[in-house]
């Protein structure tokens, strides 16, 4: 073989070689690519199941409480044995959507009061934590303090961002200390409209 074919063949060989190396390479970043796009993929998916309403509708006996409200008040949920009952348990301070849900809820009061019900806004927080909030954002309805054994005694503990804090949830308790409904909200908002439907559903006739 001439020289000139030796080199020939010679740079056709690293050539080819260069091609396989760039045909590996194309795989490997599209082995990447599709990994990476599983991965959102998964979270998203993970995210859009998480973020489901739940509810239940199964009645039962409500948990009896007591609790300290940001007025200083002590309020049992015995005293309301009569009169329908909405605890809003929310993670409280720090969540904007938590507040705008209870000053919305406000702007309809009349239409609870219709329905003879009281709506009891429920928070992991300190007084002065969630007193802050109240103020920036206008809401008047004194919120109770728990810490944490109420929220545990509805199973609403998890249900939101954050692992110890109660989900955003709304459980429906009748005249008679009857659980009626339970309502779950991770996106952190269910329209006053909406929830009055809830209410009117699930309240025994």
């Amino acid at each position: 073989m001439s020289t000139r074919a030796a080199r020939e063949s010679r740079l056709a060989r690293i050539e080819a070689q260069e091609q396989e190396a760039e045909k590996r390479r194309r795989r490997r970043r599209l082995t990447v690519i599709s990994v990476a796009l599983l991965a959102v993929v998964t979270v998203v998916s993970a995210m859009l199941l998480t973020s489901r309403p739940a509810s239940d509708a199964q009645a039962r006996p409500a948990p009896t409480f007591t609790l300290t409200d940001t007025d200083g008040q002590v309020v049992s949920l015995e005293q309301f044995r009569g009169s329908n009952v909405l605890l809003y348990f929310n993670e409280g301070a720090g969540c904007q959507s938590c507040l705008v849900q209870m000053a919305e809820i406000e702007k309809d009061e009349d239409l609870f009061a219709d329905l003879d019900l009281t709506v009891l806004p429920i928070v992991m927080n300190t007084r002065d934590q969630i007193t802050r909030d109240m103020q920036l954002n206008g809401v008047r309805t004194p919120f109770l303090l728990d810490d944490g054994t109420v929220s545990d005694a509805y199973n609403t503990l998890g249900k939101g961002m954050h692992a110890g804090l109660p989900g955003h949830s709304f459980v429906l308790i009748d005249r008679n200390g009857q659980q009626r409904w339970y309502g779950e909200y991770p996106s952190m908002w269910l329209s006053p409209t909406d929830l009055l439907i809830q209410v009117q559903e699930h309240l025994p006739a």
